[in-house]
């Protein structure tokens, strides 16, 4: 059943596996058409295939480099060209190892993609999205990390990317006042391991320590996330909303920990 009389469109990036490919089902099933754009074609093929058949009508699959403006600008264009409109863009794709070993040991090349991929194609996205976002009226909703605010040792790049993308959303929501309204959800620990394409697909296993570790008990799941994109993407509940970063992870950064 349709949430909108009208099916919205959304543009999600990094869509075909993991928390992308969970924002993507979601939005489907309340009703909204889909552009998924993703790197691995495989990956992209099977989330098509996987979907009821009235889902596929409504789902469009894009191979692309994020951090490659020529890909980025042909996917929007595409979107638009398929479902007449953007009313939602879901900057998600990421490369999501924080771990880069050593920074005085990092090369370059590694630290200048994960920037260019995690905060680089939210832009990119976001620059060619944005006029058809003005003429709906639509909503950017980032996905950035709660390791903008914490961190583990060897995180620098992934950090600096998170951190980049909680501030791009303050400043991209005041430049867009009035015409678009961007916020940002820091997720904490989602399990995402089998939410993977079929040959990378894993069960999660996990520890009791691992769920008391939070606050809420238990570790996230892509729903957990999807749900408040899709509350940020709908103007009649979180309108007066704008410039925001939510954090989603059961408490863990309000948790105070002590050595023994």
């Amino acid at each position: 059943m349709n949430s909108f009389p009208d099916p919205k469109v959304a543009f999600v990036t990094g869509a075909a596996q993991g928390l992308g490919l969970g924002i993507t089902q979601h939005l489907l099933s309340t009703g909204w058409k889909v552009m998924l754009f993703d790197l691995d074609a495989d990956a992209g093929d099977e989330a098509i295939t996987a979907l009821p058949e009235e889902q596929q009508e409504r789902a469009l699959f894009f191979k692309g480099d994020i951090a490659n403006e020529h890909d980025v600008a042909i996917a929007v264009q595409q979107t638009v060209d398929r479902f007449g409109r953007i009313d939602g863009l879901v900057n998600n794709a990421g490369i999501a190892d924080p771990h880069s070993g050593s920074f005085e040991h990092l090369d370059w090349e590694s630290w200048q993609r994960v920037i260019n991929v995690n905060l680089g194609g939210a832009f990119l996205a976001a620059k060619h999205a944005t006029q058809h976002l003005r003429k709906t009226r639509g909503a950017i909703v980032n996905i950035a990390s709660t390791r903008a605010f914490q961190s583990e040792p060897n995180t620098e790049a992934y950090a600096a990317s998170k951190g980049g993308m909680v501030a791009l959303t303050h400043a991209m929501a005041v430049s867009l006042s009035g015409a678009v309204r961007v916020n940002a959800i820091a997720p904490g620990w989602i399990e995402v391991g089998d939410w993977q394409k079929s040959s990378a697909r894993e069960e999660p296993q996990h520890r009791d320590i691992d769920r008391q570790q939070h606050p809420a008990g238990r570790i996230g799941t892509p729903d957990d996330i999807a749900k408040m994109v899709a509350f940020l993407l709908d103007h009649d509940q979180s309108g007066f909303m704008t410039g925001e970063t939510i954090r989603i992870d059961g408490g863990m950064t309000h948790k105070m920990i002590y050595a023994d």
